[in-house]
Formats: C-alpha cells, sequence, structure tokens
C-alpha cells in the first residue's frame, strides 16, 4: 500500500482555490506543516490537515467551488443524516438530497441502469472546474464507502468539463476510466452494493469525523499507488515495448493470479490502464504537433492507423481529425480573445 497516495497536484488544486479567494497560503503551509514541493507526493493526513484548515479559513467545506458556500460543519451533519440509513442505496439519496439544500448546485441524482448505480450532476454553470467535480465525488463516495464498511469500486468517472492540466492524477486517482468533455459529470459503481446495510451507530460516527477528511481518502490508497507504479513504469517506455500482462507481473514480482484479482477488486484492468496512457499521448500530439495520424498511430504503438482510429473514436466519440480540428479552432478562438 502506498503511504504517500496525494499527488502535488492535488495540493496544487486546493491552494488555488485559497488564493483565488485571498487566502495566504504560505501561511496555511506553516500552520498545518506542509511544505509543497513539485512532484512530492503527501499522505492522506498530510492533505486532511490542509483540507480542514483551508475549509475553516475559507469558511466553506467546498472551497467555493459550488453555488454556495458548504459551512462548516455540513458534513458532520450529512453524517447524522444518513447514519440511519438501512441500506447504501437510502443512505446515498438522503446524502445527495443534504448535499443540494446545503450547496444549491452541482446536485446528484441517483439512477440503476444495466446493472450499475448511476450518480448524474446537474448542473446550470458551465465553466465548474474539474476540481469542483472531484471534491464532490471524494465526499460523497467516501462517505457511502464509510457507511457500506468496504470500499466501493468505481466503474467510470464522468466529468462535465474540459481535461484539466493535471489530467494524468485525476486518471490513477479514482482506480476507473476517467472521461473528460462529457455532457454530464457521472460516477458509476455496480448496482448490487446498492442493497449493502449502511446503518452505523453514534459511536461509529464520531470516532468518523475524528479521522475526516483522511480517512475519506483511505479508500483511494491503494489504487492510486499501485496504479500510479504500473502507470509510471508503461510511461517510461515506449508503447510498442510495453510487457505483456505475465511479463508485468513478474516486473511487479507478484503471481500472475494474485495481480489479476487485486485489479479486479479495483475495478481497473491492464488494458485500461495502458488506454489512459494513449489517450493522454494521443490528445498531447494530435493538438501540439504536426505528426500524421498514421505516424500518431505508430508512436502510440500501433500496427494499423484503422486501429488507433476505432480506438480513438471509442474512447472520445470523434475521429483523430475531427478532435484535432477542434483544438486548432479552440486555439484559434483563444488567441483571437
Amino acid at each position: 500500500m502506498c503511504s504517500k497516495p496525494i499527488s502535488s497536484d492535488f495540493i496544487a488544486e486546493a491552494l488555488d482555490c485559497g488564493r483565488r479567494k485571498g487566502v495566504d497560503t504560505d501561511a496555511l503551509l506553516a500552520r498545518v506543516g506542509l511544505r509543497y514541493e513539485p512532484g512530492a507526493q503527501y499522505s492522506a493526513e498530510e492533505f486532511g490537515r490542509l483540507w480542514l484548515d483551508l475549509s475553516a479559513t475559507m469558511n466553506d467545506e467546498f472551497f467555493a467551488l459550488a453555488d454556495r458556500p458548504m459551512r462548516p460543519g455540513s458534513f458532520t451533519l450529512m453524517g447524522h443524516a444518513t447514519r440511519h440509513a438501512t441500506t447504501v442505496r437510502q443512505a446515498l439519496r438522503r446524502a445527495l438530497h443534504f448535499l443540494r439544500v446545503s450547496i444549491d448546485a452541482p446536485y446528484g441524482t441517483l439512477t440503476e441502469e444495466d446493472g450499475q448505480a448511476v450518480i448524474r450532476l446537474t448542473d446550470p454553470a458551465s465553466d465548474r472546474s474539474a476540481f469542483a467535480y472531484r471534491t464532490f465525488w471524494i465526499v460523497l463516495h467516501g462517505l457511502t464507502c464509510w457507511l457500506a464498511r468496504r470500499r466501493i469500486p468505481l466503474l467510470r468517472v464522468d466529468f462535465a468539463c474540459a481535461e484539466p492540466a493535471r489530467c494524468d492524477d485525476y486518471r490513477l486517482f479514482f482506480g476507473a476510466p476517467v472521461r473528460f468533455d462529457c455532457e454530464h459529470s457521472l460516477l458509476a459503481f455496480d448496482s448490487s452494493y446498492l442493497d449493502l446495510p449502511a446503518n452505523r451507530s453514534e459511536r461509529e460516527l464520531k470516532a468518523f469525523l475524528r479521522g475526516a477528511p483522511a480517512n475519506i481518502l483511505v479508500g483511494y490508497v491503494h489504487d492510486a499507488g499501485f496504479q500510479r507504479d504500473i502507470a509510471r513504469r508503461l510511461r517510461a517506455i515506449p508503447p510498442a515495448e510495453w510487457p505483456s500482462f505475465d511479463v508485468l507481473a513478474q516486473q511487479l514480482r507478484l503471481p500472475e493470479p494474485s495481480l489479476r484479482r487485486s485489479m479486479a477488486r479495483q475495478g481497473i484492468t491492464y488494458s485500461q490502464i495502458k488506454d489512459e496512457i494513449r489517450l493522454s499521448r494521443a490528445k498531447a500530439l494530435l493538438g501540439r504537433s504536426d505528426l500524421s495520424v498514421a505516424d500518431i498511430a505508430i508512436a502510440l504503438g500501433y500496427a494499423e492507423p484503422s486501429a488507433f482510429y476505432r480506438a480513438f473514436r471509442k474512447w472520445t466519440g470523434l475521429a483523430p481529425g475531427a478532435f484535432r480540428q477542434a483544438q486548432q479552432a479552440a486555439h484559434a478562438a483563444r488567441t483571437d480573445d
């Protein structure tokens, strides 16, 4: 298990929220005993101290990212509102209702679709940041996992906003396929988890709240560290040289069946990790280079351009050429402004 699962990118995004509201972030870091260094890793406990101080300083547990401030103490009240729920389904609906009353927007609705529990957000704002949606999911999913007494592996996470500059951290953090520029922000997991019992005692809630918010990040710790190790290995070599799954297991010094079971428990596959890296590189090459689509396909390890074309269209809904044109148009519009 990775003891330092929080990336410096996550720290930077939280600090940016404070700076936009006039917070002296240097003083804040000194108070919580943190030294910000790009590329460093931080523990959930360290980020938890930052979260608590920043939310208290801003008088907003949602870091001024929602339509209305989430006043300090709101998360505690949400715990009280959900702890008597009989099932995860009921707890989630109560939590979603509480968040809507508390922050107004974005707000979520739970549906069950083809064996998946889908929480889809409605948001009147068109400029909400990825960090805002990420914060919403952390709060909601973290509380739900505690109520369920287990980590609930995610199947996918969609963001209704542009891909952030620090997108790799997002792709690793959730332990599931992550997409941007979607019609809705949504989070999905196997609907069987909705029937788990969720009732918690007052004593259990008090213990949980004493460790919050660091403990709501713990559910992501294994995913972040485990996938980051694999992704780091893959990024260091060209895709054409990526190891097969059995060779990867040997490199990680794990039996192949154990590695496969561990990844299955986290809701992730080796193919998904490779696809996430390929997608990130493909977008970068299409948006920032003059390479042909055929050259990009070769650079990404595809034997035929048609295979890359099909994969990219599956990932984004666009052909590579159409994506490049859209990126160029967006760049031209920003330049004109």
